[in-house]
């Protein structure tokens, strides 16, 4: 099988890719400077094929040595967190990012010039479609809808602009894919020094599932929502994405091509909270709420169409929303216990 690096391989979806990649024969290289949770481990990291390096994705250098040998490349590394991260380092986003970017190129064009590495996988987001007025989104609307108005979108958006560019001058083979809102275990709280609190819980600055889970399991009642809960999202399992990521990086058809890889469940943040109240307290307890005033950029609808992911790959994300909470709500009681969250 082949060798992938993988940038960003410390992070939340990260983990799941190389525990994917490794499931299925790769050998794989994985690079992460710890920003956003410091040092993590993983059952993955004795596993004579997975070699991690310490290092920041926007050293051009490194990243060419670690590509030597690599047929494949994941872009995955990147300064990400839920709507709360995206004001309170909305510059750093957007600055750090680019940076990382630019490198992951610059890098990429060198090994594959050198014959080695065939072909890199992007990783984008569904924050690609945050100013869209149409649904579902298709691949192909985000150069046709307005550009996003949060900088994380936009910078999100210039990473396939980066990887259409790199095919356009140099021809470095590409495949960009889009998760939507991965729920999964991994994620503890965020480094950095602003703090955004909802009621009386002080968030991980990550993303909602574990918020919400977080603070049902503090105790929180009512439970704080922001807004007024009517957000639709496709909550996606992160092994399923993992899967989707790696199918589309192995798979011929997906050359230079794009997917949005996602569940087809729509969810409302409102119907969201609700689950994850039975879970905790039980189906008996009646569901207490209070709204909180919503971010700027808490996109109300997004709604990606899953066709061109089933239909190229054969991927289909179908892990229940249900079974996806039972793991996060055990994984974050455990993480609290211990002061990791």
């Amino acid at each position: 099988m082949s060798r992938v690096l993988v940038t960003g391989s410390a992070g939340f979806i990260g983990g799941y890719i190389v525990q994917e990649l490794l499931g299925r024969g790769h050998q794989v290289v994985g690079v992460d400077n710890y920003s956003k949770y410091g040092p993590v481990t993983h059952d993955y990291d004795v596993d004579p094929d997975y070699r991690f390096v310490e290092g920041d994705a926007t050293d051009v250098d490194l990243l060419v040595e670690l590509l030597d040998g690599c047929d494949h490349l994941i872009a995955g590394a990147a300064l990400i967190g839920g709507i709360s991260y995206f004001h309170a380092y909305a510059y750093d986003l957007l600055a750090t990012n680019e940076r990382i970017i630019a490198a992951t190129c610059d890098a990429a064009i060198r090994a594959h010039r050198a014959g080695s590495l065939q072909k890199v996988t992007y990783l984008s987001s569904s924050m690609v479609f945050e100013s869209t007025d149409r649904w579902p989104s298709v691949e192909g609307d985000e150069r046709k809808v307005p550009p996003p108005l949060s900088s994380y979108g936009f910078q999100k958006l210039a990473v396939e602009y980066f990887a259409r560019a790199a095919w356009d001058q140099y021809q470095l083979p590409f495949t960009i894919v889009r998760p939507f809102n991965c729920v999964g275990v991994g994620e503890a709280r965020a480094r950095g020094e602003a703090e955004v609190t909802s009621g009386d819980v002080k968030l991980a600055m990550s993303h909602v599932v574990p918020d919400l889970v977080q603070k049902l399991l503090k105790g929180q009642d009512p439970l704080h929502i922001l807004g007024d809960g009517n957000q639709v999202r496709h909550y996606t399992y992160g092994g399923d994405l993992a899967r989707g990521i790696v199918t589309a990086m192995e798979h011929p058809d997906a050359r230079n091509d794009d997917f949005n890889i996602s569940t087809a469940r729509s969810t409302t943040v409102l119907e969201l909270a609700e689950i994850i109240w039975h879970k905790v307290k039980g189906d008996d307890e009646p569901f207490r709420y209070v709204c909180d005033e919503a971010f700027e950029h808490d996109v109300q609808k997004r709604v990606p169409d899953t066709d061109k992911a089933r239909e190229v790959l054969g991927v289909v994300a179908d892990t229940p929303l249900e079974d996806m909470l039972d793991e996060v709500i055990a994984w974050i009681d455990v993480a609290i216990a211990e002061g990791r969250i």
